[in-house]
């Protein structure tokens, strides 16, 4: 059950949907059992169900991921990115992502083949690729694309939807526009580091993952090369593998 850290009390006084359906009929079962002074059934649940609970969103499916890498990276934007830290539930939509795709691309990590570093690139699709950069960041992508093709999408800035305080507490105090700013500013407000490396996006027990939101209109995309790509040579440095959300604020650049 996604609630707002606004609205969270004890964890352990919480029921997940299954647990407060089979309370709910409990409950029910016991007041058939009532009887108003007229000995009338007071409620029969005999002839009711329990009414029907909303389904939480569920993770996006692997065979999402197994598709073409900038088709994920553009149809991602719009998506819920869910961290679950510590007992408190963090979330964002995607506004801006790019694609890695092949040991062919240059500005792509495989372009050195398969290291201990990039194994992760080189299996699943649907899985975190967490690697360190600059001495100081780190970086969340998902891996694409089939098993032993090496692709992932960078995710570079999310729009903050839940637990933003926890994220202020994480980014040192920064304003809401600022918190999910940039690959950097993303991972530190959802406090994702070197553990995180290899999760499946997959599963909720992994306690971070992606859910489908609100697509977004082709006229809303807007496409460019991607960002700091060093002396990456071209055409690889020139190529519009980077999506965003037109207009958005939460946009890194």
């Amino acid at each position: 059950m996604s609630l707002d850290s606004r609205f969270r009390g004890n964890d352990e006084d919480l029921l997940s949907p299954l647990s407060f359906r089979h309370q709910l009929t409990k409950t029910l079962m016991h007041f058939s059992k009532l009887k108003n002074p007229g000995n009338d059934v007071f409620f029969d649940a005999s002839n009711h169900t329990a009414p029907m609970l909303p389904q939480a969103p569920q993770p996006l499916p692997r065979n999402f991921y197994e598709r073409p890498t900038r088709t994920v990276a553009r149809e991602l934007l719009g998506c819920r990115l869910v961290r679950q830290l510590n007992g408190v539930q963090l979330s964002g939509v995607i506004v801006e992502a790019e694609a890695y795709i092949g040991e062919s691309d240059l500005a792509c990590h495989a372009k050195a083949g398969k290291t201990q570093r990039t194994a992760v690139m080189y299996g699943h699709a649907g899985f975190a690729y967490v690697y360190f950069t600059y001495g100081m960041h780190w970086m969340l992508n998902v891996v694409t694309e089939e098993k032993d093709f090496p692709a992932a999408v960078l995710l570079r800035a999310i729009e903050p939807l839940e637990g933003i305080e926890e994220m202020r507490r994480l980014r040192g105090g920064k304003d809401l526009r600022l918190l999910g700013k940039g690959p950097a500013c993303l991972t530190q407000a959802l406090g994702i580091a070197r553990a995180e490396n290899g999760l499946d996006l997959c599963a909720y027990d992994s306690g971070l993952w992606i859910e489908p939101g609100e697509a977004i209109p082709k006229r809303n995309v807007a496409v460019s090369p991607r960002i700091g790509l060093g002396k990456t040579p071209e055409p690889w440095l020139s190529k519009p593998w980077r999506y965003s959300v037109a207009g958005s604020p939460f946009v890194s650049r």
